[in-house]
């Protein structure tokens, strides 16, 4: 295995990260006057006047119980989107370096490839939505220097196979990064219970899925401590807010309701699942460990905009490859759910075209 230091960009290992006032000082203190901070505060939130822990100890700390991992592995991030294009600006020389996708997967690797000028590898799941591993380990050369792999995949719901995922741990020459955002609904344990054995490894996990708080944007990306120690480096001073690390840290006490809520949310797509199959015009429903379905149908579109006219929506996949004819739909409550099988009830496709 190539050691990290070497992976990192050249220019990045002479980089002076940006050192904050907080940074600077340890210990205890009962006045700071070391940030230019607004001593007054504001009316509204006077306890809103002074920066955020820019490495949010506490909250990792507490993660780290809830997860049995050292808070020096953990990263926390404005939702995944931020570690993901971390990594990418860590490792990926643009115009040099490429990144490997296994499509269809989560549109943000691309995007953010994107932004950083960075080239795609696209080396597709097979008819199945597992991985082509000797496909990746034949075609990715040394330019390619990390390897996204969403698992449960993200639109296809399916958990990717955990010797196939093994192989390329092993293999792969460069960094591998696992996208856990459904791992809470998926009946198999996480792979940051092997970050010990391959140094390698990134596990990214989020609390916009099974914890319930997209509108919190925290994301967390798990890894050696020499990875968490460089993303560190180059991450903006006070990433993430004081009211957003408080409020984590008040969710993290309600585990056991957290778990309560992801068993329902299986019993639920089951259900789903089921009435869906019902429905002369869907073709398939495809296995998911996530908590959402992807459905096959010829009349994608024609059901796309049905249920718009009834306000309600779905997500369309059907112009990604490999996800033609694609509805991928979230489970919603028990009424929601109810409002959504009594829509496609009365859909009938001879009096729409596709």
């Amino acid at each position: 295995m190539t050691k990290i230091e070497n992976l990192i960009r050249p220019h990045l290992k002479c980089l002076s990260a940006y050192s904050s006032a907080r940074d600077e000082f340890s210990g205890k203190a009962k006045i700071f006057l070391d940030a230019n901070e607004n001593a007054l505060g504001s009316a509204l939130y006077p306890k809103l006047n002074r920066y955020p822990d820019p490495y949010q100890l506490d909250l990792k700390k507490a993660i780290g119980k809830l997860k049995h991992i050292p808070p020096e592995q953990i990263f926390l991030g404005n939702g995944s989107d931020e570690p993901i294009d971390l990594l990418i600006r860590l490792f990926c020389e643009p115009k040099q370096d490429k990144i490997v996708l296994c499509p269809p997967t989560y549109g943000m690797y691309q995007v953010s490839a994107s932004i950083n000028n960075v080239d795609v590898l696209d080396i597709p799941l097979n008819e199945s939505f597992h991985l082509e591993t000797e496909k990746i380990l034949e075609q990715a050369d040394p330019d390619c220097k990390l390897l996204f792999l969403c698992s449960p995949n993200n639109p296809t719901g399916n958990l990717l196979r955990p010797e196939a995922i093994e192989l390329l741990l092993s293999k792969f020459g460069s960094i591998v990064v696992i996208d856990e955002a459904y791992i809470d609904f998926a009946k198999a344990p996480s792979w940051t219970k092997r970050l010990s054995e391959f140094p390698n490894l990134v596990v990214l996990q989020t609390f916009s899925k099974a914890w319930g708080l997209a509108g919190l944007r925290l994301g967390m990306a798990f890894a050696s401590e020499e990875i968490i120690g460089w993303l560190n480096k180059i991450k903006s001073p006070y990433n993430l807010s004081s009211l957003t690390q408080k409020a984590a840290l008040k969710a993290l006490n309600n585990e056991t309701l957290i778990n309560q809520q992801a068993h329902k949310i299986l019993a639920m797509r089951e259900d789903l699942k089921e009435k869906l199959l019902s429905l002369p015009f869907v073709e398939t429903v495809y296995h998911s460990d996530a908590n959402f379905l992807l459905i096959k149908t010829k009349h994608a579109d024609s059901v796309y905009q049905s249920l718009l006219q009834k306000e309600i929506v779905v997500r369309n996949r059907s112009q990604i490859k490999q996800c033609e004819g694609g509805l991928r739909i979230t489970v919603g409550t028990e009424s929601e759910n109810a409002q959504l099988i009594k829509a496609l009830q009365s859909f009938n496709p001879e009096n729409h075209t596709s």
